[in-house]
């Protein structure tokens, strides 16, 4: 019996030791909220070169795109095909800004909302048409600490009204 007494403490002292590893090891809102912004800067910037393997890079390995009216792409071949399409378009031009940046207290998980203002060829009329609208992206941090999109939705509409300030 008195054997296991240390043994015991000993358990206590490294579970008591390893939750404050995990609590060390949990992100810092703020210092994910930058990285997430200028990920979106980047992300901006691919757009605008039309990179499509840059802008593939910015997904997970399961991430979804789903923009209005087209079906959910949640594979690699699939993201990269919905993006060359996307970027091909001559009159193409893009730009997005997070309204908002959260953070999950575990530390494992964000999202931003934006809005977005873009201008691309309308299909029924080959003639290019502005559109605005609202986006919600989902990251998950990687196993290398990067952060990566895991869900990434637009829908058209107005911009919300803290964007308009």
């Amino acid at each position: 019996m008195h054997k296991l007494v240390p043994l015991a403490a000993l358990i206590a002292t490294a579970s008591v030791a390893s939750g404050c590893t995990q609590a060390a090891k949990a992100a810092d809102p703020k210092q994910v909220e930058n990285s997430i912004r200028a990920q979106e800067a980047q992300w901006q910037k691919d757009y605008a070169a039309k990179d499509v393997n840059a802008l593939a890079g910015h997904y997970a390995d399961d991430g979804a795109i789903v923009g209005p009216g087209d079906p959910i792409v949640s594979t690699d071949v699939d993201r990269r095909k919905a993006l060359q399409a996307f970027v091909s378009d001559p009159n193409l031009k893009i730009n997005f800004a997070a309204d908002q940046v959260q953070v999950a207290q575990a530390g494992d998980l964000a999202y931003s909302r934006g809005h977005y203002s873009m201008t691309m060829t309308d299909k029924a009329t080959n003639k290019p048409v502005s559109r605005d609208g609202t986006y919600l992206t989902v990251y998950q941090k990687q196993s290398d600490g990067s952060w990566k999109a895991v869900q990434d939705f637009s829908t058209p509409g107005p911009a919300p009204a803290a964007a308009a300030k």
